[in-house]
């Protein structure tokens, strides 16, 4: 099986492999003892193994109801919705709004995709502080790219939040850009948090505690009178 690896990270995937075939040649090079031996060679197949799936970039199937649809709203991200929750969105979408948070542990797929298809009209980064993603201010504290998309059903927006672990967050994408719903992105970098940002009117198809992949569960739709029993 070949694991086709994010380019987004390709410059700490490779460092983290050569560290871990460094440490399984040690061993070889210097003559140790077997016990010390055997200790480089766990180590260095953990971190070799570790780089490997952390930075693999997985074929994802667009449903196709994205696709013809643009009022359809895809995960963003691998993980688990830790909390869906309505507030005031003061920034630039200035209405009230869901807000749907996506925790990524360090084993998920870290690479992310647009939520729908539309033109970025927002972006900014912000720097801050490395909570744990778990954090109620994690949100807002933590460092931060913001991404604004929208269509004829409306606008939504989300954020890369880094973490403790997750030190790099990568977007890709520029103002006046037209991406498609599950259009890889960016990717954000050992453990971290996506929110998702939906009007109020929108109806949510995911529960907390639910788990998503990126790119292919439906998460929500903007047109919230339509109903699809084979959603939610």
């Amino acid at each position: 099986m070949c694991i086709k690896i994010a380019k987004y990270g390709l410059d700490n995937f490779l460092v983290g492999i050569s560290i871990g075939l460094i440490l399984v040649a040690i061993p070889f090079l210097l003559r140790l003892g077997i016990a010390l031996s055997v200790f480089l060679w766990f180590v260095g197949a953990v971190v070799f193994l570790f780089f490997l799936w952390f930075f693999r970039d997985p074929k994802r199937n667009i449903p196709l109801l994205a696709i013809e649809d643009c009022s359809i709203v895809l995960a963003p991200a691998d993980g688990k919705v830790i909390e869906i929750k309505e507030l005031e969105e003061n920034s630039f979408l200035k209405q009230k709004v869901y807000q749907l948070s996506i925790f990524l542990s360090p084993l998920d797929v870290h690479v992310n995709r647009s939520p729908i298809t539309g033109e970025v009209f927002y972006y900014s980064y912000h720097p801050g502080k490395f909570l744990t993603a778990y954090h109620p201010e994690a949100s807002v504290v933590n460092e931060h790219t913001l991404i604004g998309v929208k269509n004829e059903f409306g606008a939504i927006a989300f954020k890369q939040i880094a973490g403790v672990l997750a030190r790099r967050v990568v977007c890709t994408l520029v103002l006046g850009q037209k991406v498609d719903a599950g259009e890889k992105i960016g990717m954000m970098k050992f453990g971290s948090r996506m929110d998702v940002l939906l009007p109020i009117t929108s109806r949510i198809f995911v529960k907390q505690g639910d788990r998503v992949r990126g790119g292919e569960t439906i998460i929500a739709r903007l047109r919230k009178e339509f109903e699809f029993p084979n959603i939610g």
